[in-house]
């Protein structure tokens, strides 16, 4: 009844006359490119007014600054992340708008000279917003992904092989280090337009890095504790004149490559080489916490207790066990006997094996 009252009204060429109504009833075309420009100057003002804070001279490096914090303090990026958000989505916003009547622009109302300061604002604006996601290292990171995507395009499409016609810009920072070096990556991704100082540069390549230690250390907490050391090292080193900075850059570039190797510069038993996930179990088994738990002493023993934990789990771990409660009891029991029965070691042990991809 209500969609056919509508349709009747909308369709009627009568106009709603009745008292205290108001004309409510009443359906107006309006115009969309008065409409378009209603939009696009909100979203405009909206965007100044959200970085009107920004210091003077309002450069790359005073934008970063403000919506990323300061790269010493590992609170920064956390504590200014809803303001960095914001600027995403009224960013955003804003090139929504314009791109909606970025062909009528003089038809809206603009002028030649409003045309022109228009795009260079959206240009800025556009600039401004992936420059702070490589600084804050929030750029969208697909690799986790990859595995899943491949399995769905494998058992649900079809199409021909695709023909690689370029490299895309989605690799992220840290792994672009590794497969470039450290200049390469700086030249190519993080400074490409040349308008980052030395010390912008090294609080992007310090807060790239301390999210991959945050986004990974629950996989082996020992490890990337130790790596979060290393960084706090590299942050207080000096980057005054340019020997400094040259060396800073070589060792962010070393720093980078034990994270993605996973080499935490202690010496692991032969037995492990190859094992990744026994190697994280032994690198864990000191630190466990509990009252009857006792680790080996001896570094062949805890890799022995090692490589026997990951073969148990390898053999009696159902599949799909991970946010299943009574798999997840299955592995817990697994875990149990083999820590001397200690409750509170099993369960800091199967949080570490549950972050571990290989299980």
């Amino acid at each position: 009844g209500k969609v056919q009252e509508a349709i009747a009204v909308y369709s009627s060429d009568e106009l709603d006359t009745e008292p205290g109504n108001g004309g409510a009833n009443n359906v107006e075309l309006k115009n969309w490119l008065v409409e378009g420009r209603t939009r696009l100057e909100a979203a405009r003002e909206a965007l100044s007014y959200l970085c009107e804070p920004v210091p003077l001279p309002r450069e790359v490096e005073q934008y970063l600054r403000y919506f990323c914090g300061n790269a010493a303090d590992p609170e920064a990026l956390d504590s200014t992340e809803p303001l960095r958000v914001e600027f995403y989505k009224s960013t955003a916003g804003f090139l929504r708008a314009y791109a909606a009547i970025a062909q009528e622009l003089e038809a809206a109302g603009y002028s030649a000279a409003q045309v022109t300061k228009l795009r260079e604002e959206v240009a800025v604006y556009a600039d401004l917003r992936a420059a702070v996601k490589r600084h804050s290292g929030e750029e969208l990171d697909i690799k986790p992904y990859e595995a899943d995507m491949r399995h769905l395009l494998n058992t649900y499409l079809q199409a021909d092989p695709a023909t690689t016609q370029g490299e895309l810009d989605t690799v992220p920072l840290t792994q672009l280090i590794v497969e470039t070096g450290v200049h390469d990556a700086i030249a190519r991704k993080l400074n490409a337009k040349g308008m980052l100082s030395r010390n912008a540069v090294a609080e992007a390549i310090v807060n790239n890095v301390r999210k991959t230690i945050i986004r990974d250390q629950l996989t082996d907490p020992r490890f990337y504790e130790q790596m979060s050391r290393l960084l706090e090292d590299l942050i207080a080193q000096s980057r005054a004149d340019a020997a400094a900075y040259e060396e800073f850059l070589r060792k962010a570039e070393e720093l980078v490559r034990r994270l993605a190797s996973k080499e935490g510069g202690e010496a692991i038993p032969d037995a492990l080489h190859g094992v990744p996930e026994a190697t994280v179990l032994y690198r864990n088994l000191d630190s466990l916490p509990g009252t009857t738990f006792r680790y080996p002493t001896p570094e062949e023993a805890r890799a022995e207790l090692a490589l026997r934990i990951h073969a148990r789990i390898k053999e009696h771990a159902p599949a799909g066990w991970r946010g299943d409660q009574a798999r997840e009891s299955q592995v817990k029991n697994v875990l149990y006997p083999l820590l001397d029965r200690d409750p509170e070691a099993t369960m800091a042990l199967f949080e570490i094996v549950k972050n571990q991809p290989g299980y």
